[in-house]
């Protein structure tokens, strides 16, 4: 197509998608279907591609271990490129010593040096009513705000993740996905999305340069960022999930030899 913008193209496609499965299955889909930034998706679910149907999400406390006496902790929270995220699982409390050492061992798989956790055994107790090994390591202002963060309950259990943004997205993304499954917790349904604002560029840190997260031809969102700001620089891409698998996509690719131009000497070609 020609002189169309994403949302026309987005708006046509998901009414396809909608006749399909009304036609096919007999069932509705939401009109319009949700939108979600790549920034949120990855920010609550550690992944692109979020299946909406497990009710768990990741919850940031990088700013909350700042000033914490554990290096695991206070590392990541300091590093720009870090991340600690929480993941609560709701009466979790009940999983045995072994389970959690088995997801220990399945997040390594993504890169994970260890999975640090709290039982929650009564809230009202605070500190009291908790059972962890790294409890001694945090103050009780911090506890109590990651008790109210994760919206913990009576016998539930938080994860936490603690490195590098990539690795906690991955590791924490995928146990989210394996204790839904593990725990019954997979609502039924279908669950489309629209994942928007894609970042354009990604930083290879062995090659020392930027390079494209889609390919070289993806419009930018502002030109301006390209070259200003190319770690927040927008891509008009767009993908469509669904109970977390992508099934579709595109951008609006470049058509104006400038902005070519300009994408190129980002990436450093000539």
């Amino acid at each position: 197509t020609s002189f169309m913008d994403e949302d026309a193209i987005m708006t046509l496609m998901e009414e396809m998608i909608r006749h399909l499965f009304k036609a096919v299955l007999n069932i509705d889909l939401p009109n319009p279907l949700p939108r979600m930034t790549y920034a949120e998706a990855m920010r609550r679910f550690g992944v692109d591609r979020p299946d909406l149907r497990i009710p768990l999400e990741l919850v940031e406390v990088a700013d909350l271990m700042k000033q914490v006496d554990f290096k695991v902790f206070s590392g990541p929270a300091n590093n720009p490129q870090g991340r600690v995220a929480a993941l609560r699982l709701p009466q979790g409390g009940a999983l045995s010593r072994k389970e959690i050492d088995d997801y220990t061992t399945f997040v390594a798989n993504y890169g994970a040096k260890g999975l640090a956790y709290i039982k929650v055994n009564e809230v009202a107790k605070g500190r009291e009513g908790l059972q962890s090994p790294i409890l001694k390591f945090l103050p009780d202002h911090v506890v109590t705000e990651i008790l109210a963060r994760t919206g913990a309950q009576d016998n539930d259990l938080i994860f936490f993740g603690a490195d590098s943004a990539k690795i906690v997205n991955d590791a924490l993304g995928a146990l989210r996905i394996k204790l839904g499954h593990d725990r019954g917790l997979v609502q039924a349904g279908w669950r489309p999305l629209w994942v928007v604002d894609f970042p354009l560029f990604d930083y290879d840190a062995d090659a020392k340069r930027w390079v494209a997260v889609h390919h070289p031809f993806t419009a930018p969102k502002d030109i301006d960022k390209v070259e200003g700001d190319p770690a927040h620089a927008l891509s008009r891409a767009y993908d469509l999930v669904l109970n977390g698998s992508e099934i579709g996509g595109g951008s609006i690719r470049i058509y104006r030899p400038e902005a070519q131009q300009r994408v190129f000497a980002a990436l450093g070609i000539d």
